[in-house]
């Protein structure tokens, strides 16, 4: 249907509404987001600043950890800070072209998260499957040609959501019950079909449907060959490396895909159930994953050690 005549096709802003039902607790909640991005911009800084520093980490492994350190980041700063401006000062409104930079930006890093994972799903199981291959086959062209490969597959899937939403006439209808800007939820304000909306956004994600089976596969393949180990200690080492990334996984997937499934077939759930498991996949990954790694690679555990008692030994100088 076409927007009446005189009728703006696009509003100038958007009002984001935070999480409709729980507006008496807005500033309440403001708090552990903030304190999820704080732990999120330390965590992700740590990992990169150690990782360039330390030349022992100079490997494939984590290169691909530095890559999800660095999407993280993006991820977290491209909703947080506007999250904490609705909760905390009222700052709801959201223009236009700003609302459209945010989408493409959240969309971009999703599909950039679930690939980086994807690749090191198989940098672990070439690790541990092929490991007198791994020199020769994850060299650092090919971690380059990954790391390229993982941003162009990105910007081609996140560009059209840009694009589908430019064409649809808004009538008028300019308030989002969300605490970001995301694609379907931009499109439901349409007063036109938004079939070609719907349909793309679920091949989009198939992009995380092929990448979540991809990893099982690998992982499957991985659990065969580790538990086939002669030694008990290579099987416990190499279950502790496969259980950070598998903890980082599902940390990532389940409440993304929680997500998707109750945005698109939960009718009967209630909108801040939506609005809240919407928040925890693009909040959440960004704070854990430094965490787990942090925690359970013992190079970078030894490496944030000797770094904090180096600290503390100048400050008693």
């Amino acid at each position: 249907m076409p927007p009446p005549n005189g009728t703006q096709l696009h509003p100038s802003s958007f009002l984001l509404l935070g999480i409709p039902g729980l507006e008496a607790v807005h500033v309440r909640i403001g708090f552990p987001f903030c304190a999820v991005y704080v732990i999120a911009l330390a965590g992700n800084l740590t990992i990169l600043s150690v990782i360039k520093a330390e030349s022992s980490l100079h490997q494939p492994m984590f290169y691909f950890l530095a890559m999800l350190a660095a999407i993280d980041l993006g991820l977290s700063t491209a909703t947080i800070p506007k999250m904490l401006g609705i909760f905390w000062i009222n700052l709801k409104e959201i223009i236009f072209e700003n609302c459209l930079v945010q989408m493409f930006f959240i969309h971009k890093f999703t599909l950039m998260e679930s690939a980086v994972l994807l690749a090191m799903a198989y940098d672990r199981y070439v690790a541990i499957c092929n490991p007198l291959r791994y020199s020769t086959i994850l060299t650092t062209r090919a971690v380059s040609v990954i790391g390229l490969g993982v941003l162009v597959r990105a910007v081609v899937f996140a560009f059209p959501f840009v694009f589908l939403i430019l064409r649809l006439p808004f009538c008028g209808n300019h308030v989002i019950p969300h605490t970001y800007c995301e694609h379907m939820g931009l499109a439901r304000l349409a007063c036109a079909s938004i079939k070609v909306n719907v349909i793309y956004g679920l091949c989009a994600i198939c992009n995380l449907v092929f990448d979540i089976i991809a990893i099982a596969l690998s992982y499957t393949q991985i659990l065969r060959v580790v538990f086939r180990l002669p030694s008990r200690e290579a099987r416990l080492k190499s279950l502790s490396t496969w259980g950070s990334h598998v903890c980082v996984i599902l940390a990532f997937y389940t409440p993304a895909l929680f997500s998707f499934m109750t945005h698109r077939f939960g009718r009967n759930v209630p909108r801040y159930i939506h609005i809240l498991l919407a928040n925890l996949y693009v909040v959440v990954p960004p704070m854990l994953n430094p965490v787990i790694y942090g925690v359970r690679t013992k190079q970078i555990h030894d490496r944030v050690k000797k770094i904090l008692s180096q600290k503390q030994g100048v400050e008693k100088e």
